[in-house]
């Protein structure tokens, strides 16, 4: 079974940066499509950003021009970088296999954006 790490959050005042990272374990990784996903306080799971196995990327409307995702596949990690942040990016940013996740759940790492 897949097991997945997040990290990289933090607080940050509003028009700052992280870089999220996501460890995986398992070699199916390689070969899967994934995305990351957010979670705002009193809300469900949204998709934000999905690469595919060979680095096409895609972006929810309120990620792009701000957040890029990238993958290093020898090292089983997924990254995002988000730059510009809001207050409204505030929430636990998860990892998965995109647009439907198939792993189960990393415990997420919480992003918090001040104003």
């Amino acid at each position: 079974q897949v097991q997945l790490v997040e990290s990289g959050g933090g607080l940050v005042q509003a028009g700052g940066s992280l870089r999220l990272s996501c460890a995986a374990s398992g070699s199916i990784f390689s070969i899967a499509t994934m995305g990351w996903y957010r979670q705002p306080p009193g809300k469900g799971r949204e998709l934000v950003a999905i690469i595919t196995r060979d680095g096409r990327t895609n972006y929810a409307d309120s990620g792009k021009g701000r957040f890029t995702i990238s993958r290093d596949n020898a090292k089983n990690t997924v990254y995002l970088q988000m730059n510009s942040l809001k207050p409204e990016d505030t929430g636990v940013y998860y990892c998965n296999t995109a647009p439907g996740w198939i792993f189960s759940w990393g415990q997420g790492t919480q992003v918090t954006v001040s104003t």
